[in-house]
């Protein structure tokens, strides 16, 4: 892979202009509603898969695969039995748009020679003379601060503000 190559093909979309925009797989857009959902009940109990998936119109079969490593990431506990479901395992003001992004795509990142500063010369030989490279890391920080700043407590309290009982939120 070239180092202005995109870091990850779920990041990679066309776009109507022709050209590629970088963009988020499902994987995180679900990510993130799932867990704002979570967050939206934070307090109130295990909430199962099955309502969150259709309050938030996604596939209960992909959220399964979703909350693994979520839950192996100390984001989300799941509780088992006839009223069990999955809950969030830390405060909605602790846990960050960035966290999830980071547990279910990986670093968050444009293209491989920024991914990882100390390999960056490995995914591309001219990572070090790269012009173009801090372009790259400029866009993953901005990428980064924003979505590092924006907490699950934000999310919710900004769906509270638009008075929508029916909240779903939109990536």
């Amino acid at each position: 892979m070239g180092c202005v190559t995109m870091y990850a093909e779920t990041l990679v979309a066309h776009s109507e202009f022709g050209g590629e925009a970088l963009r988020l797989s499902t994987r995180g857009r679900y990510g993130v509603k799932a867990m704002f959902e979570l967050a939206m009940n934070h307090g109130r109990g295990p909430i199962p898969l099955k309502e969150i998936a259709d309050r938030q119109g996604l596939s209960e079969h992909y959220l399964e695969q979703l909350v693994a490593p979520l839950r192996k990431a100390g984001l989300v506990k799941s509780v088992r039995g006839a009223h069990g479901g999955y809950m969030l395992n830390k405060d909605p003001a602790s846990i960050s748009v960035g966290d999830i992004i980071r547990v279910l795509e990986g670093p968050i990142a444009p293209t491989d020679c920024v991914a990882d500063e100390h390999d960056a010369v490995e995914h591309c030989g001219r990572a070090a003379g790269c012009m173009a490279r801090s372009v790259w890391a400029k866009v993953r920080d901005s990428i980064t601060e924003v979505v590092d700043s924006i907490t699950l407590a934000d999310l919710c309290e900004e769906a509270r503000k638009s008075g929508d009982k029916n909240y779903m939120y939109y990536i």
